[in-house]
């Protein structure tokens, strides 16, 4: 059995990297008594050499797909070994892994098992018995299958801490040629009930009548009840039951000294906690791939853009596309992922998640792919020359925030600094600004310390390294601000 278990940990551990949206932290739900933490510093990340994180066990429930997304490599056309979870081996695997001090909390994902409502139905079991059975209050991170059902959604947003539907692609004619299966009203109207859940909640809580986001029928499930078999480990007074309890040994049993009925109210009583659990309480995200299909970055920041004010989005994510799969509509198979260009995507992302620039101020019509060599924060100084340099002592935040090696902590260091003493240069390093590229856009005290002639094409060479590199860490995770 535990050869069986350790080979679909082995074939869906490896499907799941090609999804980066794997996301840890953010909601702000601390432990109550139970196991695990999902505050927003609950979740211990460790690197490995190749620059993964293993805080969270990142895996699919299943790759045996039904539909045939062209660019995937657990496409139905394609010859690879297919396998399935259980909902409670899946959850036993996440208990054991936790109690052996792996993770600190589950990535879930799946390829589509028959239908959407079928594998979101899967997923939530294995998360009601990690929940429920086991007590487990870590992080969860589940990803919404696309036409699922609303009941279905509003069902698995109670036992998750963020859930997230890809967009895959950023344009319909993109999504239509390479995943046919897939359509845009599919993956807009699960975001949107995401959306507008969470603003029910925030009233719900205000008013103090959250049970009410409850859905009818949430503790019968739905579809053909494989929840009800999933719930072979606790009959209906609370004690662990059937063959699947007595041989894993890791159901909720009445510990020493206590009784059956004491163990019976441990179970009644996590029951009815977990059911006031919040719905999604740290958002949603999404994913796009980049490179399998010709749109441009403004397209894919314009979109982006839409996709935090509409949906309220917590981040959207940028997968370099690696060919895994021949075809006319795809790129060759010797063609390298766009690496330096997803970078620049997630550099481009959080000028506008903390800076405050709009996606048509970070390219436009006439220059709509951003530079693989400067950072997007460069190249609009370079675009708008006019507005600098900007004297440290005398500007407004926002225009502080707009200048090239000048982070966000560093002008909050300058605003206080400002309030006792003006700020020389030389106390521009110590504030964090990484004065090799501000120097060319601001004075202190009235003097500048740039150097060479002011015009876009002299500052350009200056400003570009020599060597430009990017690590594998930087490239995956997007982690990298823009300064």
């Amino acid at each position: 059995m535990e050869g069986v278990l350790f080979e679909k940990l082995s074939v869906l551990g490896e499907g799941a990297k090609y999804d980066v949206s794997c996301s840890s932290s953010g909601a702000d739900r601390s432990n109550i008594g139970r196991l695990g933490n999902a505050a927003c510093a609950g979740i211990c990340h460790s690197w490995t050499a190749d620059g993964r994180c293993v805080s969270l066990l990142k895996v699919l429930l299943s790759n045996d797909c039904a539909y045939d997304c062209k660019f995937c490599v657990n496409r139905r056309s394609a010859d690879v070994k297919r396998c399935t979870f259980e909902p409670r081996e899946l959850a036993d695997l996440t208990m054991e892994f936790y109690r052996r001090n792996y993770i600190e909390g589950l990535f879930l994902s799946s390829a589509v098992v028959g239908s959407p409502d079928r594998t979101v139905e899967l997923m939530y079991a294995c998360l009601w018995i990690l929940r429920e059975v086991y007590g487990f209050c870590g992080y969860i991170h589940a990803k919404v299958i696309p036409g699922v059902s609303p009941e279905l959604l509003t069902q698995i947003g109670l036992v998750s801490d963020r859930l997230s539907v890809n967009m895959e692609f950023p344009s319909e004619e993109s999504l239509s040629r390479l995943a046919p299966q897939k359509k845009p009203r599919s993956i807009f109207s699960p975001m949107r009930q995401i959306t507008q859940t969470q603003m029910e909640q925030k009233t719900l809580k205000a008013t103090g009548n959250m049970a009410r986001l409850r859905p009818a029928g949430l503790d019968c499930g739905a579809g053909d009840g494989c929840l009800a078999d999933a719930r072979e480990a606790v009959g209906e007074d609370g004690d662990p039951v059937g063959p699947r309890a007595a041989a894993s040994g890791g159901g909720l049993r009445a510990g020493p000294g206590e009784g059956a009925g004491q163990g019976a109210a441990i179970v009644r009583d996590r029951r009815r906690r977990a059911y006031r659990e919040r719905f999604a309480p740290a958002g949603q995200t999404t994913q796009m791939i980049v490179g399998a299909s010709p749109e441009t970055d403004l397209e894919i920041v314009t979109l982006s853009e839409a996709l935090y004010r509409r949906y309220s989005m917590k981040r959207v994510y940028f997968s370099a596309y690696i060919p895994v799969a021949e075809g006319p509509e795809l790129p060759s198979l010797l063609t390298p992922p766009p690496l330096r260009r997803e970078h620049r995507l997630y550099q481009a992302d959080w000028l506008m998640r903390f800076y405050g620039f709009r996606a048509d101020e970070i390219l436009t019509a006439d220059h709509p792919n951003l530079d693989v060599d400067l950072d997007p924060k460069v190249v609009w100084a370079l675009r708008n020359l006019d507005l600098f340099p900007v004297e440290v002592n005398r500007a407004s935040e926002e225009e502080l925030l707009r200048i090239p090696g000048v982070g966000n902590t560093s002008v909050y260091r300058i605003l206080r600094q400002r309030r006792i003493a003006p700020v020389g240069y030389d106390d521009l390093k110590k504030m964090g600004v990484v004065l090799k590229r501000a120097r060319f856009f601001l004075t202190a005290n009235g003097k500048y310390y740039g150097d060479g002639a002011w015009d876009p094409c002299s500052l350009r060479e200056k400003l570009s390294p020599v060597s430009p590199q990017i690590s594998l860490f930087e490239a995956a995770t997007g982690e990298l601000s823009v300064r």
